[in-house]
């Protein structure tokens, strides 16, 4: 019971400083011009939506890291070293989301930091979280928990943290399409994470990567007061990029990266549908999709952008409960 009542009054917390945040940046931003620039693709369907403020990911960022202050001040929360892993990869995937928001913004395009500097930067984090990963006394396991598979793959495992970390950030940020789609679907995974961390009873720091998961919900859940149709502000790469390598982080850390899969479903369809339509033109000349990623088609198709978003967010909740009955109980 203490459990739940920490982790309903950290999210508590975080909806309320993140609903004071919001109130304060979104005006800022405006003044900044921190608008959203559209592809030619979506000038039609979106049209609307051309201006409104970008690196509203900025909102849950600084929420997250003033009420795990706030907490650790008041001796509620405790930095251990897994934690701190975690929070050091949510922080530099913002930052590197920050300089391509402001780079897009400076710009007046959507050309912010190019491939190969964002691939540079994220194996620079690889690394890093590789380090402080072996540091903090844990081992480059491939493990599966429930078939008892342990398989050491030594330096390897620093790629596959790499591989873990890009694939996730990238999937949030291809999912970010839509007024509250990824930021819906985030607090799902994040809760979802919250649960099943707190059964990784072997990890030292599983509690306040746990608490965290409530924290991170709970800030997302203020930003989506403002990033819900019509949105008033988006999260830009600033916000989904951390969020996404912070849900790989979370996944490493707690030997859950096979149940990432599963919970994070849609980011995983979006993905794809965006890999199948890229390759299926180089080869036919052909669109497979209306138009990748997924969530597009189903605009084209005639659906209404509040209702796709809410199809989604079943298909993620539906997905998640599956993930909690796998990751608790089984």
């Amino acid at each position: 019971m203490l459990v739940l009542t920490k982790s309903a009054i950290a999210l508590m917390i975080s909806f309320l400083i993140s609903i004071c945040i919001s109130v304060i940046l979104i005006p800022y931003l405006r003044k900044l011009k921190a608008g959203q620039r559209l592809s030619i693709y979506l000038e039609e369907t979106h049209k609307k939506k051309q201006g409104t403020p970008t690196m509203g990911g900025l909102i849950f960022v600084l929420t997250s890291l003033l009420t795990v202050l706030l907490l650790h001040i008041t001796d509620k929360f405790s930095l251990e070293k897994n934690f701190t892993i975690i929070f050091i990869t949510f922080i530099l995937y913002a930052c590197i989301g920050l300089t391509d928001d402001l780079l897009i913004i400076k710009r007046k395009n959507n050309n912010g930091l190019s491939e190969s500097s964002k691939l540079l930067l994220q194996v620079f984090i690889a690394l890093l979280f590789f380090y402080l990963f072996m540091k903090a006394g844990n081992e480059p396991l491939l493990w599966v928990h429930h078939l008892g598979i342990k398989w050491n793959i030594g330096f390897f495992y620093g790629l596959f943290i790499l591989f873990i970390l890009v694939a996730c950030s990238n999937a949030v940020n291809l999912t970010d399409g839509l007024d509250g789609l990824a930021g819906g679907l985030s607090v799902i995974v994040f809760l979802a994470f919250g649960i099943i961390s707190y059964q990784a009873d072997w990890l030292q720091g599983y509690k306040e990567i746990s608490l965290f998961c409530f924290i991170l919900a709970g800030a997302i859940l203020g930003f989506l007061v403002f990033n819900v149709s019509p949105a008033k502000v988006f999260m830009g790469d600033t916000g989904s990029l951390a969020l996404g390598a912070t849900m790989g982080a979370i996944a490493i850390l707690t030997r859950h990266e096979l149940l990432l899969i599963i919970l994070m479903i849609v980011f995983v369809l979006e993905t794809v549908s965006v890999i199948l339509q890229r390759y299926y033109y180089k080869l036919t000349k052909k669109r497979l999709f209306p138009m990748a990623p997924i969530h597009h088609s189903f605009e084209k198709l005639g659906m209404e952008e509040r209702d796709i978003v809410k199809l989604f967010w079943i298909i993620g909740l539906t997905f998640s409960l599956i993930a909690i009955i796998y990751g608790v109980w089984i």
